[in-house]
Formats: C-alpha cells, sequence, structure tokens
C-alpha cells in the first residue's frame, strides 16, 4: 500500500517524508509542482516509490489509477505566500484542490491528513479551533479558513479519519527554497552572516521594538504531530500545531546571533547588548503589510492535548540554536 505526501519536495513535506522513513515506510508517492525546480535537492536523502507532478497526479486521481492502492494522504501542498493578490490562484490551489483529495479520500475510506495555518486566527487574541476566534487577514488564510469549514461539515459522515493542523510560524531545514516567505530564523541568519546585523520591525500594535510575538515551532515538532495521528486513525478533528508559547522576534534574533557568536568562540550577550553594538537593527515597518499583520499569535493547545498527543515542543532558544548549528554545518 502506498502513502501519498503532496507538497513532498517542499519545506514541511520533506520533512514528513524523511521521518516516515525512519518509521520504515518507503513506499511513498511524493507530488509536488517543481516549477520552481531547486526543491528536488530536499528529497535527495529520502527513498520514495515514485514522483508525480501536481498536474499528472489529479488527472491520474480522477481516472480511478490509485483506487484500492492508497494507505494515507498527507496533503501538505499548497501555495503559501501570504503576499499572494491572485485570488483566483490561491482558491484553486488550496481549495479545489484540498476538496478534490478529501472527497478522494472519503469515498475510498482512505485517511486525511492535511496542512491548515494559524492565519485562520487573522488578528484574533484567542487561538482555540472555534469558528467565533476566526477572521483571516487575507486570501491565503481565507482558502485555509474555507477548507477548515468545509471539513467541519464532513465529520459526522466521514468514512475515514480527517486532521487538519493549524501550523503557527514553522522554521527548521528544508525551507531555503521559499525564499522571502522562509521562516524569520532563516533570513535573520542570511542577514547576520551577510551584514552583520539583524533587522526587526519597530514596534507596532502597541508592541515595542521587535516585541512582536507569534508561536514559532520548529519543523521536525510539526511532523512528529503528524506521525502521532498516523497512529491514531481513531481521532479526527481540527487542531492547533504550535508550541502553546508566544515569543518575540527579538527572541528569534538573540537566538541566532549567540548560536553564530558562539561558532566563533564568541560571547553571548543579552539583547541590550546586541542593538548597542548595531548586531540587531530596528527598521520601519511596511506599509504593505498594515492591516493584514499578525503581531500577536499563540496556540491554545488544549485540543491537541485532550486529543492524546503529549509531546514536548522546542523553544525558540531550543530550536533556533539546533537550526542555526544546521545552516552553519552546510
Amino acid at each position: 500500500m502506498t502513502t501519498i505526501v503532496t507538497g513532498a519536495a517542499g519545506f514541511i513535506g520533506s520533512r514528513l517524508v524523511a521521518a516516515l522513513n525512519r518509521a520504515g515506510i518507503s513506499d511513498i508517492l511524493a507530488v509536488d509542482n517543481l516549477q520552481s525546480a531547486d526543491k528536488f535537492r530536499n528529497l535527495v536523502d529520502c527513498e520514495i516509490l515514485d514522483y508525480l507532478d501536481k498536474r499528472d497526479f489529479l488527472e491520474r486521481l480522477a481516472a480511478g489509477q490509485f483506487e484500492g492502492s492508497v494507505e494515507t494522504v498527507f496533503h501538505q501542498g499548497a501555495c503559501s505566500d501570504t503576499m499572494q493578490n491572485d485570488g483566483r490562484y490561491m482558491m484553486d490551489n488550496n481549495y479545489r484542490y484540498s476538496r478534490a483529495l478529501l472527497d478522494w479520500c472519503q469515498d475510498e475510506e482512505v485517511p486525511f491528513l492535511y496542512a491548515s495555518s494559524a492565519s485562520v486566527y487573522g488578528a484574533g487574541r484567542v487561538f482555540a479551533e472555534a469558528r467565533a476566534n476566526e477572521g483571516p487577514l487575507n486570501v491565503y488564510g481565507y482558502s485555509k479558513f474555507l477548507f477548515d469549514q468545509h471539513v467541519r461539515q464532513r465529520f459526522a459522515g466521514r468514512s475515514a479519519q480527517i486532521i487538519g493542523l493549524r501550523y503557527f510560524n514553522v522554521y527548521g531545514p528544508n525551507e531555503r527554497h521559499k525564499g522571502r516567505m522562509a521562516s524569520v530564523a532563516f533570513h535573520a541568519f542570511n542577514q547576520f552572516r551577510a551584514e552583520g546585523k539583524v533587522k526587526l520591525f519597530v514596534g507596532s500594535d502597541g508592541y515595542g521594538d521587535g516585541e512582536q510575538r507569534r508561536d514559532f515551532v520548529h519543523v521536525d515538532d510539526v511532523v512528529a504531530v503528524n506521525l502521532h495521528f498516523l497512529e491514531h486513525g481513531d481521532v479526527s478533528g481540527v487542531f492547533n500545531c504550535g508550541t502553546g508559547r508566544a515569543q518575540s522576534f527579538n527572541d528569534i534574533a538573540t537566538a541566532v546571533v549567540n548560536t553564530v557568536r558562539a561558532a566563533r568562540g564568541e560571547a553571548a550577550l543579552a539583547l541590550p547588548e546586541l542593538v548597542a553594538q548595531g548586531l540587531v537593527e530596528y527598521v520601519p515597518f511596511p506599509p504593505q503589510l498594515l492591516g493584514k499583520y499578525q503581531s500577536y499569535t499563540q496556540a491554545d493547545l488544549a485540543q491537541l492535548r485532550a486529543a492524546g498527543y503529549a509531546g514536548a515542543f522546542q523553544s525558540v532558544e531550543q530550536g533556533v540554536a539546533a537550526y542555526v548549528q544546521d545552516l552553519l554545518a552546510q
């Protein structure tokens, strides 16, 4: 039986494929769009059964070529560009594609685990999985929000497991191809290496310089949550996937700079010292992000814990340090 991973050459998808390999699963159909060809590098160390372009995959799916041969579908494929203004493309890629896969999985009684997003909460301050807390700020968030609503309508009559995971701010290895949509940690590392400083936004929404706060979660912790639900097929639902801990962009910058400094044999510095020495710099807030920016996110993990997930999540200090060490090794 085959495991299908969409978005398999991407950031989270490729880390998921590698983790499935470590669990002894290699009969994997990797589905992606390699228009951004550099993503192939993320799969070089992975074992897969076959690769299909997304368009070929959908055609073969509709033609019935996979009937009776699929064990699980991990749907990680999506347009994750929050600045994308082509709503038609976004809805076709994130909403219609997801619906087609869900319909097929329900017809075939195949477990379906998919990537949702914390962007569904918008500018809210309550991050619990309830309709009253949801109000996306851009079409990306809306595409994820709308599919979550569709999933909720399908729960009562489902034929197989359906799991939606609302990823918060994911960072870690294999995200280089994402360009400007890569994590704050990735950009901070590259800025520091290139310019000797990390640039953060000045204060906004009542937060001080660099004090906007997000729930930053390491990609390997996200993968662990996916694998947990793979092993617990009796559970369905839409769950937050974050650390439950909001940390500042200043925390990210401090972890990045001090990890690089440690690799050079230099002493760690506190944030005020980093700012005083020009190693952290605050830049104007981009006008195009006004009204579209989440200045605070923090996953409510009550439902995830109630569903049986007991795993620990790395803090920024732990996860970003490990990530920077990985980047330095490259």
